[in-house]
């Protein structure tokens, strides 16, 4: 069977094209890579893709995206959701859409980066930091961690390491989950409580939900008022889960005592938003995610599933689609492709 064409889209920082597994990509397609979103003169390579490596959401696969590239097979989308791509129309083509949901360093690096957050707000450091940077040798009270409540919303792939990272510091560690509220701890020790008594309960609330019709606006008005006052919220998830007038409000009349955000309901963050600001809020530009070892285990899992969907075929239980029309429970390549010739890019 000829190797397929493969474009990569995005690969801004180069570590796509860097992986370890890029050599045993190559081996299985002609690879193009792109460092950049789509460009009209870039249109050319889209109509020769049959097989499209697209990196998070940095670009939106509508309809009239997949209408300029009228000989895709597959679309291998790294991650473990597609909000970007319009399944729909993928699966009206048969296109079917590879998630990376096995990827594992998101569990790793998205707790230190809650920690990250955290310790900084406690210890004060960004406003000592500026006061040193400014010859000043400031005199900073702090807090601790340890004794303090932690409320994780969503015990599942991330919620769990940081319950374990969270328990490190010594603090007491409380969870709600979608699936509904057990009275009774996990093997960690980890108490279950409802949502608002979860809220009004702890010192720290971090967030480890999937944006879903249930999750978008779940912290609103109503629960920020709940919260203890003082506490702090992380959110390393996404930011529609939190309302964000909501959450500038409690913040702005000191009701909240601070807040370390990564995600945002609108991204990115306009310039003229009220929390870039404020001293007792953090702000990181949705990079939880953005580690070296997260770059090449995409492209592990990408060769990965190119291997599968060229011979036994992709499980039903890595597709975004897997009710294709006609669908198996395996997908795989048809057996009449459409090789084009050219060098690997």
């Amino acid at each position: 069977m000829e190797r397929p064409v493969l474009l990569v889209l995005d690969d801004h920082e180069g570590e796509i094209a860097a992986a370890p597994a890029m050599q045993r990509l190559r081996s299985l397609a002609h690879v193009i890579l792109l460092d950049h979103s789509p460009r009209p003169e870039d249109m050319c390579l889209l109509a020769r893709a049959q097989v499209i490596l697209a990196v998070r959401e940095r670009t939106r696969i509508d309809a009239a995206f997949l209408a300029a590239c009228p000989r895709l097979e597959l679309l291998l989308q790294t991650g473990g959701h597609a909000y970007h791509v319009d399944l729909d129309a993928a699966g009206a083509r048969g296109i079917p859409v590879a998630l990376g949901r096995r990827v594992s360093t998101p569990a790793r690096v998205i707790p230190e980066l809650v920690f990250t957050l955290l310790l900084a707000l406690v210890r004060r450091l960004e406003p000592t930091l500026q006061a040193m940077r400014a010859g000043q040798w400031p005199s900073v009270l702090g807090g601790s961690l340890h004794g303090r409540r932690l409320g994780i919303l969503g015990h599942g792939r991330l919620g769990r390491p940081v319950a374990r990272l969270a328990q490190a510091f010594g603090m007491e560690v409380f969870a709600w989950d979608r699936l509904g509220s057990q009275p009774v701890p996990d093997e960690y020790g980890v108490r279950f409580l409802p949502l608002d008594e979860l809220l009004s309960h702890c010192d720290v609330i971090t967030i480890h939900l999937r944006l879903s019709p249930e999750s978008r606006a779940l912290i609103g008005a109503e629960q920020l008022a709940l919260m203890k006052p003082g506490a702090l919220l992380i959110n390393t998830s996404r930011g529609a889960i939190v309302d964000q007038d909501a959450l500038v409000d409690a913040l702005s009349s000191g009701r909240l005592g601070g807040a370390g955000l990564d995600v945002f309901d609108t991204e990115p963050l306009s310039p003229s938003s009220p929390l870039r600001s404020m001293e007792q809020v953090l702000l990181t530009p949705h990079c939880g995610w953005m580690v070296r070892d997260l770059f090449h285990e995409f492209v592990h899992i990408a060769a990965d599933q190119l291997q599968a969907w060229q011979g036994a075929g992709l499980p039903a239980e890595e597709l975004a689609n897997p009710l294709l029309p006609g669908a198996s429970p395996v997908c795989r390549r048809a057996t009449n492709p459409d090789p084009l010739a050219g060098a690997d890019s």
